[in-house]
């Protein structure tokens, strides 16, 4: 909605919420999310033709468009429980447009959703239609129009996006939404398919983009017990045009709002049709993923002598990527859990995560913290100082620079390092006196590093 805003500055956008608290946050000086570039547009727009507000009723009586962006998290209980996505605030938005609407609208599904969600919400509103007696007509017209974003990169995307889609059945609703995203994108990167296609795309493209993840975290677990280094797999690999580089890092596993609840609901759908092979092959995803989590912790609490009781690990970094302060499904929770159930004391470090944000993801997951081992510190050097080790769980460009050989001075002997983004010069590292544990590459390989 802030780009619409800065790129159409003859539309008036309204952004509604009902929690008081989020909007006034987005009227401050102080963003309540993190995102390159989006602090300077906000600013640069809000109060010109872009405004926050708590009033639902007026926003839906006085708009043409309406985006529906609520979430769509994940089931936790009843029917497709842990796969399924729960529908519920997608369906209050329909009922509440319906509501409150006086005339004809276009409403448009901005949330990741699931194939024919778009049916379910339009018999919502199509009940509510109607013809006045003098003779205005009240209509409502779906939209899918999924974002294919990255956290860290949104603004970016959003500026010179790959592509824009738009699923729709009434060509004239598909047109007027097209004509916005023209303002800026070239006509022959706005894609239009029918409802469903839009819809399933969004799940589809979110599903093989995690697969690629799983697949080179699984070959990275080959290379740590064959000599093979999974760094030099994926250039060989990627230079393949055919394949291509993105999304061939191995890594401790991917996180994130999307990947895992997209998959599992892709999973959901497959299984409700029957296609049962579909389904399994789409769970491996995430189970390897799972996988990827728990042998990294593993592979920790057996390099520090089978046990990591009474002491002190440095995580550098807890949201699940760089550029974030997002924690939903990161990697870091399975691997702090881990650790903290061997009696590990952690001591984290992240430039953007709040402790109030983790300590709530832990909880999403009935994952009871005690505040006594799990603590979130504000310099990387308070985290390493007396540390057996450095878990490093995020790739914030930071961590590549930081004093490792001043970290290394007050830290215990052995001191180990575990780099599970693959971002740190291992070789330099190690020649300060590290124990460095890289994912992909067997400590002792026995061949010359060939560039």
């Amino acid at each position: 909605m802030v780009t619409i805003a800065r790129k159409c500055p003859n539309l008036q956008v309204v952004v509604v919420d009902l929690n008081e608290a989020r909007i006034a946050a987005w009227n401050s000086e102080t963003l309540p999310i993190y995102e390159p570039g989006l602090d300077e547009i906000v600013k640069e727009c809000r109060g010109r033709n872009l405004f926050f507000s708590t009033n639902v009723q007026q926003a839906i009586e006085d708009a043409d468009i309406i985006f529906a962006s609520v979430n769509t998290p994940t089931k936790q209980k009843g029917i497709g429980a842990g796969r399924a996505a729960d529908l519920r605030f997608i369906e209050n938005v329909g009922r509440d447009i319906a509501k409150w609407s006086t005339r004809s609208k276009i409403v448009i599904e901005k949330s990741t959703v699931p194939v024919k969600t778009a049916e379910a919400l339009s018999r919502v509103l199509t009940a509510h239609e109607y013809v006045a007696s003098d003779g205005c007509e009240r209509k409502f017209y779906i939209l899918s129009n999924p974002e294919f974003l990255a956290e860290g990169t949104a603004m970016k995307d959003l500026d010179k996006p790959d592509r824009v889609l738009i699923g729709g059945q009434q060509k004239e609703a598909v047109d007027v939404l097209a004509d916005i995203y023209a303002s800026w994108v070239p006509r022959e990167k706005i894609l239009t398919t029918n409802l469903w296609s839009s819809e399933l795309s969004k799940l589809v493209a979110n599903a093989m983009l995690a697969q690629r993840v799983s697949s080179i975290n699984s070959i990275a677990r080959l290379c740590e017990r064959t000599g093979a280094d999974v760094n030099e797999v994926s250039r060989a690999v990627g230079t393949d045009t055919r394949i291509g580089p993105k999304f061939l890092n191995a890594s401790v596993g991917f996180g994130g709002s999307c990947f895992q609840k997209d998959i599992l609901n892709l999973v959901y759908i497959c299984e409700q049709f029957g296609l049962h092979e579909v389904a399994a092959y789409w769970q491996q995803v995430v189970d390897m993923n799972e996988a990827q989590k728990t042998a990294f912790a593993s592979r920790i609490i057996q390099s520090l002598f089978n046990t990591v009781t009474r002491k002190k690990i440095a995580v550098f970094g807890f949201a699940f990527k760089k550029d974030t302060g997002d924690v939903r499904e990161t990697a870091a929770l399975t691997v702090c859990q881990m650790l903290m159930q061997d009696g590990a004391d952690i001591h984290a470090y992240d430039p953007k995560v709040k402790i109030e944000d983790a300590i709530q993801e832990f909880k999403y997951h009935g994952i009871e913290v005690d505040e006594k081992q799990f603590h979130l510190v504000p310099t990387p050097a308070e985290a390493a100082n007396g540390a057996h080790a450095i878990v490093v769980l995020t790739e914030w460009d930071e961590f590549k620079t930081l004093p490792y050989a001043e970290f290394y001075g007050s830290m215990m002997k052995p001191a180990f390092l575990f780099d599970g983004r693959n971002i740190l010069d291992h070789d330099a590292i190690e020649k300060i006196g590290f124990e460095v544990h890289a994912l992909g590459k067997s400590r002792a390989q026995g061949y010359p590093k060939i560039n």
